[in-house]
């Protein structure tokens, strides 16, 4: 039986709970909303920022300020459309999600993964991963919604939550949020549809929406995996893939009035790979999307460049990228992919520390102190080729780089590990290290 929820606002009305959902904005460290009051200046005043919200809350004046515009660009092209609203808005929208969350994510689909508590994108990969080489499900429907967020319609949204909250209250601040408008350069427009991808409440908000969706599917006997509006749909055969196809595009453009991106969205077979939150899932291994390779690769040339004047600060921000691209793609069977990049990352510093050292007489110094003998040919220092020569290698070994410069290893990272649903996929956050420097 579903339970029904009459009395919840009251729980907005406390001091104690604005003031968790305050440190949980600042943890998130977003940018500032149209009012221009960063989550720092907020945290000046805390105190009375907090008091403030607290009575307009309880005289029910409180009403959102409209969101920031913000457009961020697509690795193929065009943009996606972000709304950031103002920290108060923020901290008001965490309190209504610590209230929301634990009452209709239990009930959500079990292969639904986006933004969820103790969900992940690893989670998401490997139950895909199962279907396919467990299950046998080897024709996929990879669906791809336009943009989603943008045009959750409203009214459906309000339903959606009505059939569990009946607090009036409630709704309503929802439904302020959802009507808050958005500032573009041309000034004030209304938002009519759509919740504001940024919003804190925004990924609850289609979790209950698409949920509609999930269900659906499952009463079909259809298996499916979700994150956010990444959909696959894992058929046993051809024929079973297009009515699969055919039935999820009628509801979710008939009932839930979403868009679905006819040219993206197609039918494909797991020996061909199946692309899924920025990996190919073949019939017997997963490999890393070659456009997140060169994504990757742009970053790191980008932190390496050879006019960098200092090495130790170069490693300091190298690191959290190499070990986040790391533990994200372990999932993948690349464990040749990583050693390749590991040694092309060893060859840039090695790059950097060459074109430091300027002159020949400085690494053949090095070389005598770590007890070569012989007469070195003299080369040049700010060579990209002669940053891979024996002597850079005898000069700067993998080891001097990795356990006293402390570069992250990519090679040293255990690859192909599915992570199960009960597995929160914790990773222990990167620390800077005690190094030695040359």
């Amino acid at each position: 039986m579903t339970r029904i929820w009459y009395s919840l606002y009251g729980r907005m009305l406390n001091r104690r709970a604005l003031g968790q959902a305050f440190w949980k904005v600042k943890s998130a460290k977003g940018s500032a909303g149209i009012d221009g009051q960063s989550v720092k200046d907020f945290a000046e005043s805390l105190d009375s920022n907090l008091n403030s919200l607290l009575a307009e809350l309880q005289d029910k004046s409180y009403h959102p300020l409209a969101v920031r515009r913000v457009e961020i660009p697509k690795a193929n092209g065009g943009v996606r459309l972000l709304g950031i609203p103002a920290v108060r808005d923020r901290v008001v929208q965490q309190a209504l999600l610590d209230i929301l969350q634990p009452i209709f994510d239990p009930g959500f689909h079990p292969s639904s993964y986006g933004y969820r508590p103790g969900r992940s994108c690893h989670q998401a990969i490997t139950k895909a991963t199962m279907f396919i080489r467990q299950y046998g499900r080897k024709w996929v429907v990879d669906m791809d919604l336009s943009k989603c967020f943008d045009t959750l319609d409203h009214n459906l949204i309000l339903s959606s939550l009505t059939k569990r909250i009946k607090d009036g209250s409630i709704l309503e601040l929802v439904r302020n949020f959802l009507k808050s408008g958005v500032l573009t350069d041309d000034g004030w427009q209304a938002s009519e549809v759509g919740s504001p991808q940024g919003g804190v409440i925004s990924p609850l908000l289609a979790n209950i929406y698409l949920d509609a969706f999930d269900q659906f599917m499952k009463e079909r006997g259809h298996r499916i995996v979700r994150y956010a509006d990444d959909i696959l749909i894992l058929c046993s055969s051809k024929s079973a893939a297009y009515n699969a196809l055919k039935q999820a595009g009628r509801y979710l453009e008939e009932e839930l009035l979403l868009t679905v991106n006819r040219e993206k969205t197609h039918v494909c077979r797991s020996w061909q790979g199946v692309k899924f939150l920025g990996v190919s899932i073949y019939s017997g291994y997963t490999q890393i999307q070659q456009v997140k390779l060169n994504g990757f690769k742009a970053k790191v040339r980008t932190l390496t460049r050879r006019s960098s004047p200092n090495l130790i600060d170069v490693i300091d921000e190298l690191n959290p990228v190499l070990a986040g691209f790391a533990m994200y793609y372990r999932i993948a069977n690349c464990k040749g992919v990583l050693a390749d990049l590991a040694r092309w990352v060893r060859r840039r510093i090695r790059a950097i520390q060459m074109k430091l050292w300027k002159k020949p007489t400085r690494l053949h110094r090095r070389l005598r102190q770590l007890g070569y003998p012989a007469e070195f040919k003299a080369i040049k220092m700010n060579s990209w080729a002669n940053a891979a020569s024996p002597l850079a290698h005898y000069a700067l070994p993998n080891n001097h780089l990795h356990k006293e410069l402390w570069l992250f290893d990519l090679s040293a990272v255990t690859t192909g590990i599915l992570v199960p649903d009960e597995n929160k996929n914790r990773q222990e956050p990167y620390t800077r290290p005690v190094r030695t420097v040359l």
